[in-house]
Formats: C-alpha cells, structure tokens, sequence
C-alpha cells in the first residue's frame, strides 16, 4: 500500500517545515521501518534515533500522528487503523473519499518539552538532569557490601515490577502539560522512579526522600493528573499511578498545616465526605486561608470574593448532595481496605461527588 509520511524536519536555527515522502509499504512495517527507507532510499539528510528496534532501549521515541509513541513498537496498519475515523470524516479539497483512503498520511514529529537538535532528535539533557534530581539509586547504606544479601520477599520485590519497566525513552516527558507551563517540575519519568526508590525495602531514605517529593511544584504537587503519560506510556508503567502512590505516603506523614497542598487534598475530602460534594465557601477558607490562619491567603481571595458578590454567584448556603450517605460510604468502603491509612490520604480513586 503507498502511505504519505510528512515529517516536520528543523534544524537548532531554522523554522520547522514539513516534508513529504511517499512509500510503497507493507501494513506490518513499523514507523522506524519506514524512517529507515526514507533516509537510505530518499533523503539520506533525514535524522532520528535508533537502537534495538525491539521496545527495549526507548532511543526511537517521537511525536506519530500527534502523540509521542515509540516507532519501532508502532505499525502502519494500526496507526492508520486508529486514525481511520478522523482519515474517513475529512477529505482534503480535490480528493474523494476514495483517492484519501487509497494514499494516507503518517505525521512524524520531534518529541515535545524538549528542544530540537534536528529534524527528528531532541536534546534530552533537561531529561536526564530532572532524574537526577530525585536521587534514583538505592540509599548509599543500601548499597554497602553486607554480610549477607539484602533479601527481600516476593511481595517486596513484586512493589517494583512497575515502575521498574520504565525504559527512560521519554514519551510520558515530551507530553506533559505540567513540565510545558512548569520548567521546574522534574516530570513523570522522574517520579515514577522515585517511587521505586520508596517503595524498595533495601533503601534507607524513604523519609528523606518524601521531604524532597514534597517540596512545592517541583516535586508530586506539581503534578496537573491530566493523565497523558499513562497514556502514552509503551510500557505500562503507568507515571500518575506511580505519582499517587508518593502522594499517599507523604499525606500519611503530614497534617493539614504543613503546606497549602497537603491541605488541598484532606480539606477536599472531608468537605466530600460532609457534604456529597465540595462546600466552595468553606473550601477557599480551609485550603488557601488556612482556617483564618494564612492572612495573606485570605487577603489573595478579596478579589474574588467582592467579585463573585457583586454578581450574586457568591452561595449563601450550601445544599449537600442528596447522595451524600453513599459517597461517604464510598469513602469509608475504600478506607476499610487498608486500616492503617487515613481517609484523606485516598487519591485519584476517590469517588466523584454526587448530585453535582
């Protein structure tokens, strides 16, 4: 079958431009198949990382048809499967239905949060120093030569399998709106190895470690959840998982006074809990006026608030949810399953509010 590649090639001082290639190819090709015989058979100027070719080094990430994917794991026939709908709804101008479906297209782009060296290559440096910063090796004490091994049981072991497939290729970095608006944020790859180092029961640091994942955007609060690197994820690694489990822990060791963000998130849930659904009145006063504690804070929500009076949105009243008997139920079902945990430190897994 004849498929269009159109890559957007830039060098480190030019504007980006697409180019196109046309190729008779198999539906079973990969992308990094293709890559290749465009660059030995067409343009020998055309650049991308390469390795295995076997979704074990993570070299050959890039941007394929709009979201950041691995091209030696990604065929043909499954990514014009999945883009067959978006293919089949809009045809250019001049060319029917069946002109398109004949000859598509394959977009190929540089991976995003990252500057471009060339065409395909992106100068991972900022990458490789965010993992840096969160101290991805097992506590120096851990790794001292022991009398014996450092054994650890199956269950222990099992707490790594996850987060220990992670192959650094950096799809879960190049789409992360968080790290886009946020340069100090070290990014999802960063964390879910974090938490591979917290849950390892041969390191020493975890409390250590916690501080250092707590401390303002930089570390799990900078997270936006949006969901993108679990998305994208080639390994099943699942980065927002990884992230809400740290979270977990340092909400287990915190109290509400310790910072805005561990506030956010036990304020949330008991107002959940109260009232089926999130009381706005009292949830600006408890998180960012830190129960009339943070003058400043308080002094930051003024605007809004003669605002939101002056317009009448301001409610005098709060109407709890006529499900409020069910979420809190929802809620204490879920704390049931682990005891030793608190109710607050429940994440992403808490129930929707009901009624709203």
């Amino acid at each position: 079958m004849q498929v269009r590649f159109k890559i957007l090639r830039q060098g480190p001082t030019t504007h980006p431009q697409v180019e196109t290639y046309t190729l008779d190819v198999d539906p079973s090709s990969t992308i990094l198949d293709c890559l290749n015989r465009i660059k030995w058979e067409l343009d020998g100027t055309l650049a991308f990382r390469k390795n295995c070719r076997n979704t074990i080094c993570g070299s050959c990430a890039m941007r394929i048809n709009g979201r950041s994917a691995l091209a030696c794991k990604e065929n043909v026939k499954n990514e014009l499967f999945r883009l067959h709908p978006i293919v089949g709804n809009k045809p250019p101008d001049n060319s029917s239905q069946s002109d398109l479906e004949k000859s598509p297209e394959i977009t190929v782009a540089p991976m995003g949060n990252m500057p471009v060296i060339k065409d395909l290559v992106v100068d991972m440096h900022s990458f490789w120093e965010n993992l840096e910063a969160v101290d991805p090796y097992v506590s120096t004490a851990g790794r001292e030569v022991p009398e014996r091994e450092f054994l650890q049981t199956p269950e222990e072991r099992s707490r790594l399998n996850q987060s220990g497939n992670c192959i650094l290729c950096g799809a879960c970095y190049s789409e992360c709106n968080a790290r886009e608006v946020d340069s100090s944020f070290v990014g999802p790859h960063a964390l879910a190895k974090a938490y591979r180092m917290v849950a390892d029961s041969r390191d020493q640091q975890t409390k250590a470690r916690l501080e250092k994942y707590n401390q303002g955007t930089q570390g799990v609060w900078g997270c936006t959840r949006c969901s993108y690197c679990n998305a994208v994820c080639p390994m099943g690694v699942a980065p927002l998982d990884q992230i809400s489990k740290i979270k977990e822990k340092i909400l287990d060791r915190k109290n509400a006074q310790d910072s805005r963000s561990i506030r956010h998130r036990k304020v949330l849930i008991e107002l959940v809990k109260k009232g089926g659904w999130i009381d706005e009145r009292r949830f600006g006063l408890q998180v960012v006026g830190n129960s009339f504690r943070d003058l400043k804070g308080l002094l930051s929500l003024s605007p809004l608030g003669i605002r939101m009076i002056a317009r009448g949105k301001f409610p005098l009243r709060f109407e709890p949810s006529e499900g409020t008997a069910t979420v809190r139920s929802l809620i204490e079902s879920v704390q049931s399953l682990d005891p030793a945990q608190q109710v607050e430190d429940t994440t992403s897994d808490t129930p929707e509010p009901v009624g709203g």
